[in-house]
């Protein structure tokens, strides 16, 4: 039991300074999760295959380098695939579908296992 409370302690901490990490100069946005009614601005698909595709070295460009968003607008990321997708802040699992408003200003920088840099940077302004 101490074992897996020190793993539990270890991972945590490991997530904040990946987190920290990846965070770039400015401070993170913060975002909240809305209600399907309605269209997001940002919507993207992952297909289904994307992750038999990445693994056999099929470079996939489903959502850009760089995504610039403004206060208020939100996100919808839809993954068809049978394997969960690391986007950015994000993780989207096997068939869930992603949808988040940006509430602050900010950016992030982090890995996006659907785009071929591998990395995406996501700006919010005001």
């Amino acid at each position: 039991m101490k074992r897996l409370i020190l793993t539990f302690h270890a991972t945590i901490f490991g997530v904040a300074l990946l987190l920290t990490a990846c965070g770039g100069d400015g401070e993170i946005f913060e975002v909240a999760e809305t209600e399907s009614v309605g269209t997001a601005e940002y919507s993207f698909e992952i297909p289904d295959g994307a992750g038999e595709a990445l693994d056999a070295g099929t470079p996939l460009e489903i959502l850009p380098a760089e995504l610039r968003a403004r206060v208020g607008e939100s996100i919808e990321i839809v993954n068809q695939d049978d394997r969960g997708h690391l986007v950015g802040p994000w993780f989207v699992g096997a068939g869930e579908t992603l949808r988040q408003e940006f509430t602050s200003p900010g950016e992030f920088i982090g890995i996006c296992t659907v785009h071929p840099s591998g990395e995406i940077k996501v700006i919010v302004d005001a």
